[in-house]
Parts: structure tokens; C-alpha cells; sequence
């Protein structure tokens, strides 16, 4: 792929990655700082010929993530919150309302194991198949379905605590 083409189609997923970005690191600052370097990855080293640049990129983007929650680990700064540079809403009561959902919702996917909220990430936020999530991430699309459903057991648990997660 030439260097422009590349660019234009970088810009063209630049939005899908950063909210990838964001669903795995839970803040719009860390978010746009992965999506930079996940970037920047992608236009400095050569990008294998026989695969698709969406699925290589979300892979690149996961495993960035992955190497800088290790390091922040070591460097015990695992401390993530909600950026409040949303754009405001009109209605004050229910800009409160999806604020504390958010928050939730948020709270509860941070809660999740990496390879549960990449996962969920890629499904619910992307809207990507099992099929190519597995082929994204590299692994069986039988560990993708357990993963993710092992996900929203646990989101239904954090999120309504006297709910039945058999029923979710």
C-alpha cells in the first residue's frame, strides 16, 4: 500500500480506532494518546502485505494498550477516570442521569479482564462479527464467544446486582 493511501485510509478508521482506544483505556486523554501512537505505529513500520489494515490496526492499537497498562502496573498509576470534555446536553437532569450510567457502565467494563473488554469492545462498541474478532486478535472464535459472554455475565452482575445473569 502507498504512503498516501495508507494515510487516507488511517484517516478514514482514525474514529473506529480512537473509540476502540477508549472502551480499553476508560479515558478520552489516554485514549487519544493510544490512538496517536497506534498511529504512528502503523505509518513508521511496515505493515505485513496479506492482511487487512482495520483488523491489523485494531491489533496493533490492543496490543499498544497492553504493553503501557503493563508498564503503568509497574509503575503502580493504574488510576483511570472519566474525561469531563464530553460535549454538554441540554437537559440538565438527564445529562446528570447519562453521566452516572456512563460512570457505570465504565466503572463495570473496568472491572473486566483485559481479554473480556477488548473483546466486548470490538462487538458492542465496533460492531465487529465473532469471526472477525477472532481473526483481529489472533485467536479461536469459540474463545471469542466465551470471553464475551463471560463479559456480559459479569456487566450484568456490577450493573444490577440482584439481577439474574442467566437471564441476560
Amino acid at each position: 500500500m502507498q504512503h498516501d493511501q495508507l494515510k487516507h485510509e488511517l484517516t478514514r478508521i482514525a474514529p473506529a480506532l480512537r473509540r476502540f482506544a477508549y472502551s480499553l483505556t476508560g479515558s478520552a486523554a489516554d485514549a487519544d494518546d493510544l490512538l496517536q501512537n497506534t498511529l504512528e505505529r502503523l505509518l513508521t513500520k511496515a505493515i505485513p502485505e496479506d492482511v487487512e489494515l482495520v483488523k491489523w490496526a485494531f491489533r496493533v492499537c490492543r496490543n499498544l494498550w497492553i504493553d503501557e497498562y503493563r508498564a503503568r502496573k509497574v509503575r503502580q498509576k493504574n488510576v483511570y477516570s472519566l474525561d469531563d470534555t464530553e460535549e454538554p446536553a441540554t437537559d440538565g437532569e438527564q445529562a446528570i442521569h447519562d453521566q452516572i450510567t456512563l460512570s457505570q457502565v465504565d466503572a463495570a467494563m473496568n472491572q473486566l479482564p483485559d481479554e473480556q473488554r477488548a473483546i466486548m469492545a470490538l462487538v458492542a462498541v465496533q460492531g465487529l462479527s465473532y469471526k472477525e474478532v477472532a481473526e483481529t486478535l489472533g485467536i479461536p472464535q469459540g474463545t471469542v464467544m466465551s470471553r464475551l459472554a463471560r463479559a456480559r455475565v459479569a456487566l450484568v452482575k456490577f450493573l444490577n446486582p440482584t439481577a439474574d445473569p442467566a437471564n441476560a
